[in-house]
């Protein structure tokens, strides 16, 4: 499985700091917040939580996903129940940690002895190609073999900068000429991935096409291809989001999430936004796993994503 490949070599402890580290912004958005809207109240009724709901959707959280969360607090409120501002905190992180772990489903399974196949597909500028290169770092880092596959062919500059991600890394790509058939230069990877025994095979695809369903056919045609080597592949979709966009980038996205048949989230940038809300409306919206994070330019600043630890860094 793609956890097993993908798994950390850091200490736990070093990865939440980490988190805490890239969500620094975003804390100081939310929880600071919190802080001084309870601040100004006797007793947190509906009135604050009122007051609240401007701070979550600043956080990105998104209207509909505030809703849903402070509807269940406001319940709590009616009751007497929230008695102070840690208490509110908690139950808050209960509500976003339930919404994280009910998207939080596993990668399809593999059989032994074949190669993962990871499809990473976004629109162009969210950083996939870097995701790519630091996704193979990671496979690299801990012993295991990578093979890249440059079948983003409809931009020379695409398949440039994933053999400058294999030089930095040490992995070997794939390619094909400009404007080259996609589902034959991932056929061709598979192959040599075989051949060689590869534990992991890393696809970047296209990140423009003209119609949602020029984007699905490519897809369903690289996808046949793979299945014809490999049964079961691909055996992960990664999606990757630019943190930064908020929720541009989550309605961007959900062509994507639609036709690529997406099983889990990448968000780039994490630690360059305060609005790092929006990794809890990606797993409602889109119903889907947040699997890593970037926070970073480094070959290294690939985070895995653990719903708890996150929660926790927003208001530690």
């Amino acid at each position: 499985m793609i956890q097993t490949l993908f798994g950390s070599t850091e200490k736990t402890s070093g990865l939440f700091e980490r988190m805490k580290d890239a969500v620094s912004r975003t804390r100081q958005n939310l929880s600071e917040r919190i802080d001084e809207v309870v601040s100004f109240s006797k007793e947190i009724d509906r009135n604050t939580l009122d007051d609240l709901e401007a701070t979550l959707i600043g956080a990105d959280l998104g209207a509909a996903t505030t809703h849903q969360v402070l509807e269940k607090l406001r319940e709590r409120a009616d009751r007497k129940q929230i008695r102070d501002v840690e208490e509110l905190k908690r139950l808050l992180k209960e509500e976003l940690l339930a919404i994280l772990n009910a998207a939080n489903t596993p990668p399809v399974e593999r059989a032994e002895g074949v190669p993962e196949v990871v499809l990473v597909v976004g629109v162009n500028g969210t950083g996939k190609t870097t995701t790519i290169g630091k996704l193979a770092q990671t496979v690299r880092s801990q012993g295991k073999t990578a093979l890249l596959c440059a079948a983003d062919t409809f931009r020379a500059a695409a398949i440039e900068q994933l053999e400058i991600w294999g030089q930095r890394t040490g992995t070997e790509v794939i390619r094909t000429k400009a404007g080259g058939d996609p589902a034959a230069v991932l056929y061709d990877a598979l192959q040599a991935a075989n051949a060689r025994r590869i534990d992991c095979v890393i696809v970047d695809t296209a990140g423009r096409l003209h119609t949602k369903s020029n984007l699905m056919a490519e897809l369903e045609k690289m996808r046949r291809a793979a299945q014809r080597l490999i049964p079961g592949a691909p055996h992960e979709v990664l999606l990757v989001i630019d943190a930064t966009t908020g929720q541009n980038g989550l309605q961007q996205a959900k062509q994507f999430t639609d036709a690529a048949a997406v099983t889990g989230v990448v968000l780039t940038k994490l630690d360059g936004t305060a609005k790092g809300g929006v990794v809890i409306a990606i797993a409602r919206e889109l119903g889907l796993p947040v699997r890593y994070v970037g926070v970073g330019e480094k070959a290294g600043d690939l985070l895995p994503f653990d719903p708890q630890e996150f929660v926790d860094s927003l208001f530690s």
